[in-house]
């Protein structure tokens, strides 16, 4: 088996020799790939061989915006998802699968995870293998410090950016799929003045503003073109996409668009510091990804008040020991301290991400969940990605009685039939599989899908089922009445339960997931890479969001109205169930028998006391 550690040299070298050299399998039968070109993947914005200026390394940024501790703004960086977005082996093993599925669709993942790989020209062939050690810094300083806002409708972007953009031969509609515009020269950008950078610098508002999010945080399909009736169909191939609308576009991620829609686009709300800085009111995605403290620019100048932290945490938490086990430190920056430190926080943003609330209501527990992100909980890349309920109910003796929502951290199996689980997914209409040999309905395969099967995530404070449906992000399969943030899920108590204890879990990547990313895979083996880090790291270990415990009045007895009151109605319910053999009735181990010891748990709750 291929193991990229044990490969000597760079990085990139570990990984595409594996992709050049190993287990190379059969192609696939049928009508895959799609024939699709780079013509069908063009973008607005810079476009590579546009740059006067190349892009460097953030190794260069190290000498004056670090003191090589981890707490400093480069080392931040270098522990977030955004710096080692090029060394992550689920979007490796997900490039091979969307190769494979449309031909060069590869690019189009390559301009947001590689961006400098990307406009410098190496993001062909499609599948990576042009791209240099270099590229493997994911979005880095260089690339986000050069970008230019392609709109400024407040018009207070630098001069320097008109020019810029009236030599961009073609500009973005909306921001969305990496349309990046960058400076062609190297002069850095940011939200402060800088008067004495050894470097060209220009003030940038854009550099606080969602919008700049939205560059790689909103993301559409080109090929697929929205049609009169809703519905999404392939475009022309071998030519740009229609429209460049992202909303005439099928839409696979709409995080910013979610948050355009939201309370939080309006203006500040006051979280309490919930999301950690200094300042308690949150409105734009840098005031929960990147809090304000106390502290320095570079070291060149004073401490200010209102410096954003590189962080850039969301909520995965085993990916970067991944990385640790396929690359070096010395070309990543991380270590145990900074890996550790990541992870402590993406788990305190999912900790601060949601609230609990239980109550009883009648014969029911009602778990609400309520939503304190300026976007959809959860949000982004939709496969494999979901949130769940686990509820536990408990006898007077305090043994667990019935679970609803079980995990097993063994197998990586959950029970999703009997609780709620928050997810999109994503599919294939008959069109699509009769073009592609691919079955009809839900489907991993992210650039073959054009329908949305499913959409229950909570949505953010403001949120409005017109606006929504305008930006593509609207419930499927779910109903949210307007300015609804949370949702409340009911769960028939158990006879016998005295108590309840409910949590509320986040996975980054689900069994089902890898397997896919394993199994589809036909071109290297990536997948299997992918495959084997997840089982070594714990099975991408799910995170507690929520805890919540809640006392349940002894009501076992009560099996029929009026709730609440222990009468005739209830023996005659309890005894037409016993005969029935219906489950209301089986109160006392063993269950799924029928036999004397229901009656006497039925006359003890009946009488008052709890078993």
């Amino acid at each position: 088996m291929f193991t990229p550690a044990l490969i000597g040299g760079c990085a990139l070298g570990v990984v595409w020799v594996g992709i050049a050299g190993f287990a190379i399998a059969e192609p696939r039968g049928g009508s895959l790939p799609v024939p699709t070109t780079l013509n069908d993947f063009f973008m607005p914005g810079s476009q590579p061989g546009d740059l006067v200026a190349p892009m460097q390394s953030s190794q260069t940024c190290m000498g004056c915006h670090s003191d090589f501790s981890p707490e400093s703004e480069p080392f931040l960086w270098a522990g977030s998802m955004m710096a080692q977005s090029a060394r992550d082996p689920l979007y490796h093993a997900a490039l091979a699968i969307a190769n494979q599925d449309a031909s060069f669709s590869g690019d189009m993942c390559i301009r947001c995870h590689s961006p400098m790989g990307w406009i410098d020209g190496r993001s062909t062939p499609t599948d990576g293998s042009a791209l240099v050690p270099q590229d493997l810094e994911g979005v880095a300083c260089h690339h986000c410090h050069r970008m230019v806002d392609p709109f400024d409708p407040d018009g207070v972007a630098p001069p320097e950016d008109a020019m810029v953009l009236a030599m961009t031969a073609d500009l973005p509609v909306n921001p969305h799929s990496g349309q990046y515009v960058l400076d062609f020269e190297d002069r850095r950008r940011g939200p402060f003045d800088t008067p004495f950078a050894p470097h060209d610098w220009l003030n940038s508002p854009f550099h606080q503003s969602s919008s700049m999010c939205a560059t790689c945080h909103d993301v559409s399909n080109p090929v697929y073109e929205r049609q009169p009736d809703g519905t999404y169909a392939l475009g022309a191939l071998d030519t740009p996409a229609a429209s460049h609308d992202k909303y005439e576009q099928f839409p696979i991620e709409r995080t910013y668009s979610e948050w355009l829609m939201s309370e939080f686009a309006l203006g500040p709300i006051d979280l309490g510091g919930r999301f950690g800085g200094a300042n308690p009111l949150v409105s734009s995605c840098q005031d929960c990804h990147m809090p304000d403290i106390d502290g320095p620019g570079c070291f060149f100048t004073d401490d200010r008040p209102d410096m954003p932290r590189h962080y850039f945490n969301g909520g995965n938490t085993w990916v970067l020991q991944a990385v640790r086990n396929l690359y070096p430190d010395m070309e990543t920056f991380l270590d145990a301290t900074i890996v550790s430190d990541s992870i402590s926080r993406a788990i305190g943003m999912l900790q601060s991400a949601s609230d609990l609330e239980l109550s009883v209501v009648g014969s029911d527990l009602n778990v609400r969940i309520i939503n304190f992100t300026g976007h959809k909980l959860p949000t982004g890349y939709p496969e494999g990605r979901r949130m769940w309920v686990n509820t536990r109910f408990f006898d007077a003796a305090d043994t667990m009685i019935a679970e609803r929502g079980a995990y097993d951290s063994l197998t990586a199996v959950l029970s999703t039939g009997d609780t709620k689980v928050y997810e999109a997914k994503l599919g294939i209409d008959a069109a699509v599989s009769a073009a592609t040999g691919e079955p009809v309905g839900e489907s991993f395969h992210f650039v073959l899908n054009n329908v949305r099967l499913k959409d229950n995530r909570i949505p953010p404070r403001g949120f409005t089922n017109a606006g929504f449906e305008l930006v593509q992000s609207d419930p499927v399969a779910a109903t949210y009445a307007d300015g609804q943030y949370w949702d409340d899920t009911l769960y028939a108590i158990p006879a016998g339960a005295v108590r309840a204890e409910v949590s509320v879990w986040y996975q980054t990547i689900s069994k089902e997931y890898i397997e896919f990313l394993r199994d589809e895979n036909t071109t290297d083996t990536t997948g299997q890479i992918a495959y084997d880090q997840w089982a070594l790291l714990g099975k991408s270990a799910p995170v507690e969001m929520d805890f919540g415990t809640i006392d349940i009045p002894c009501n076992g007895a009560d099996l029929a109205p009026p709730a609440g009151v222990l009468d005739f109605s209830d023996v005659v319910a309890f005894l037409v169930g016993f005969g029935a053999m219906d489950p209301v009735s089986d109160l006392a181990p063993p269950f799924g028998s029928f036999d004397f010891s229901d009656v006497i748990a039925f006359l003890g709750l009946f009488g008052g006391g709890c078993p």
